[in-house]
């Protein structure tokens, strides 16, 4: 009798296990489809005092963004590249996949450094170049 107990005991421990395999299956499934939905915005990786502009629009998310700091440093992707690194960098960028490219230049930045940006970025295929500013209310 002693023994029959035992083995009903330890058959009832067996249905009352809880298999957590599918469980962490369906959290990782979860967790790749979380990240590869996820839309990545890339931004200069400086701080840029933008100018104001009455007429600031939002543009697409698929745009390549170079920023000119207070300082005259020409930056994409948080990489001092200078002005003369425009045209190399911005080649094979756009080269595959046709995108604008926006110049998110301090409002103490002189104009003709911005000229100079704008036109290195047109010498490198760019179609559209749009200049960053922050709408005015």
């Amino acid at each position: 009798m002693n023994r029959r107990s035992l083995q009903q005991r330890l058959a009832s421990r067996d249905e009352t296990r809880i298999d957590l395999s599918p469980l962490i299956d369906i959290v990782f499934i979860l967790l790749i489809f979380f990240i590869v939905s996820t839309v990545f915005i890339k931004e200069s990786g400086v701080e840029i005092d933008k100018p104001r502009a009455v007429s600031a629009e939002r543009l697409n998310k698929h745009v390549v963004i170079l920023a000119i700091t207070r300082s005259g440093d020409v930056v994409h992707g948080g990489t001092t590249i200078g002005v003369s690194g425009v045209r190399a960098t911005l080649t094979p960028l756009l080269r595959d996949q046709a995108q604008p490219v926006v110049v998110q230049a301090d409002a103490s930045v002189p104009t003709e450094l911005l000229v100079k940006v704008v036109d290195q970025a047109k010498l490198a295929g760019a179609g559209t170049v749009h200049i960053a500013a922050t709408a005015e209310n």
